[in-house]
């Protein structure tokens, strides 16, 4: 099955997972930068940390024939210490114009707190400032439709974005309405035990048949699937839905949003 995925964060997976993923027909990796699995304690650590994604895995793809891409940002689990947040910030121009660096991402909220979205807000208008997409996460689900609520807020405050070139993830079935409402692309997360599982998305494509969709696994550290996307596949296969549709949810409709960077070339 030719899929992309969109969103994976592969400095968390071993090689065989990049293994897995060239066997199951994955033609391209995008890794957005966030949560080490622990909080750094120096600005140092991220440097490290967006080198590794914009050196180290892309190498590490490229062995198995996968393109890899990343988006880079201070991540909002990280940005509560506003201080120290920008000053990691200062460090992300510097990657910004690395070959495989799509965009900025995922910054978003994670307990919906003052300085997360002042941190927010700052990577937006750096976003807009070199016109470049963006990609949000949403907080989990005791805080979701809150946090989306004051994403979507905050957004609107800025009158030259272009909606189309922002993707607001691990939306699901309380959230993906007021996402699509206002011009927003939409991510699907599909986790074995939170966010949305395989049949929970297709009920939700079921329901919002729209081109701004996509499906992606964020393979992480805790308990996650890198063949998430392709496995949902198969279980679209087994509704009857046609390879053509298939296809244009897992390859045509992230290539279409992706490629809004010069950069996303497969």
């Amino acid at each position: 099955m030719k899929y992309i995925e969109p969103h994976a964060h592969m400095v968390s997976r071993t090689t065989d997972d990049y293994e897995k993923l060239a066997l199951a027909g994955c033609a391209a990796i995008c890794e957005p930068a966030f949560w080490a699995g622990f909080d750094r304690t120096s600005p140092a650590g991220f440097y490290d940390y967006y080198r590794q994604l914009t050196d180290y895995e892309p190498k590490r793809a490229a062995k198995f024939g996968i393109p890899h891409f990343c988006w880079l940002c201070i991540n909002p689990k990280e940005a509560e210490d506003a201080g120290f947040a920008r000053e990691v910030m200062q460090i992300i121009p510097e990657f910004l114009d690395k070959p495989t660096v799509l965009g900025i991402g995922e910054i978003g909220l994670n307990k919906n707190t003052r300085s997360e979205l002042a941190i927010f807000e700052e990577h937006v208008q750096l976003a807009l400032d070199r016109d470049l997409p963006i990609l949000i996460h949403t907080p989990h689900l005791e805080d979701k439709r809150k946090g989306t609520r004051l994403i979507l807020d905050s957004l609107a405050s800025f009158s030259k974005l272009n909606r189309g070139k922002v993707i607001i993830d691990h939306v699901e079935e309380h959230t993906i309405g007021a996402v699509l409402d206002a011009g927003y692309w939409a991510g699907m997360t599909l986790y074995p035990e939170s966010k949305c599982t395989p049949n929970r998305a297709i009920d939700m494509i079921e329901c919002y048949a729209n081109e701004q969709l996509w499906m992606n696994s964020a393979c992480d550290w805790g308990v996650s699937d890198p063949l998430a996307v392709v496995k949902c596949g198969l279980e679209m296969r087994k509704r009857h839905y046609s390879n053509d549709f298939i296809e244009s949810i897992v390859f045509e409709n992230p290539k279409r949003f992706l490629s809004q960077s010069d950069r996303f070339r497969i």
